[in-house]
């Protein structure tokens, strides 16, 4: 009992001493206890208490030094961790500050020119419509962040699957124009979900904007909806360029892009946090020079009642919230 009062002194030390020391001090112990048995025992069983003298401190030695490997191993998988959390916020504060710098340098620059005294209204209507475009730029990758560091699901909302993608293709759509990108969907009436219908959205204009700038050539981009009587799966097919299996791998890891120096990854990171809080899965498949597709899977809702007394019910269930 006293030794344990010595063990914050003990764990301070190299770990060579704690296991020498480990070792010297079952040899003493056994030493002293092979001598006292040596009194009363008769000659013939002297090699077996010399064996047990040296086996003891060997097989503690051999403890000993497994349980500092093991050690070691712990703190050095601590520092890795460390490290790559340290450098995950490194790339974080970079492209945060790079994506923000861009729009904020903008619209300083047209604050400036709208300073001047000799502008025209035209131009100062056109200067502070830029300025406000380049705001809502830097606000959505502060809100892309803002999801990504909390994803939780706040609000159970009564989701109709296809009228969202409807309202996310619908705002999709003049930059699907720009890039000769044709939607094709395949929706099915009726699919319910419970979510977040903010976040939802945000979701779905995410992997749809990345489909369609995987196109800057043109291609198709097909919006699917599958079901059954417990899932709900919405598929985004493109015809792009296909990413690798080593892309495929990196996926929505903290600023992993495939548009290299162009993005940040933020997109992706806030695809999956929030398919994963509303407890969704995501299967991609992908082939260079083919296409990806994108398989979101969510629990689905009964279809039992009408829209209008869906509603109604979650009306009556915020109400008791």
């Amino acid at each position: 009992m006293s030794l344990w009062k010595f063990s914050p002194l003990f764990l301070k030390q190299s770990s060579n001493y704690r296991i020498l020391f480990s070792v010297v001090l079952t040899f003493l112990f056994s030493l002293a206890q092979t001598i006292l048995e040596l009194i009363h025992l008769p000659y013939h069983l002297y090699d077996l208490y010399f064996a047990f003298l040296f086996i003891q401190p060997l097989a503690v030695g051999m403890i000993a030094y497994f349980i500092e490997e093991i050690y070691k191993s712990i703190q050095l998988r601590h520092q890795l961790l460390h490290t790559k959390r340290l450098e995950a916020v490194e790339q974080m504060g970079a492209a945060i500050s790079h994506e923000i710098r861009n729009p904020l340098t903008a619209a300083i620059g047209f604050v400036q020119l709208l300073q001047m005294e000799n502008i025209s209204k035209e131009n100062r209507v056109q200067y502070l419509s830029i300025i406000k475009k380049e705001l809502k730029s830097a606000e959505r990758v502060i809100q892309d962040y803002l999801t990504f560091s909390q994803p939780e699901i706040r609000l159970s909302e009564t989701l109709f699957v296809h009228e969202e993608l409807q309202q996310a293709i619908q705002l999709l759509q003049p930059t699907a124009n720009r890039n000769s990108v044709q939607i094709v969907t395949i929706f099915l009436n009726d699919i319910i979900i419970k979510g977040d219908r903010q976040k939802f959205h945000q979701c779905l204009v995410n992997i749809m904007k990345n489909a369609i700038e995987a196109m800057p050539s043109g291609g198709v981009l097909t919006v699917e909806l599958e079901s059954n009587p417990t899932n709900v799966s919405i598929l985004f097919s493109d015809t792009g360029a296909g990413m690798t299996s080593e892309q495929l791998e990196h996926l929505g890891e903290p600023y992993y892009s495939t548009k290299g120096t162009r993005g940040t990854g933020l997109g992706m990171m806030v695809v999956y946090s929030i398919v994963r809080a509303m407890n969704g899965t995501i299967h991609v498949e992908s082939e260079v020079g083919v296409g990806t597709t994108f398989k979101f899977t969510f629990i689905s809702l009964p279809t039992t009642l009408d829209k209008k007394e869906i509603i109604e019910e979650t009306e009556k269930s915020f109400v008791m919230i």
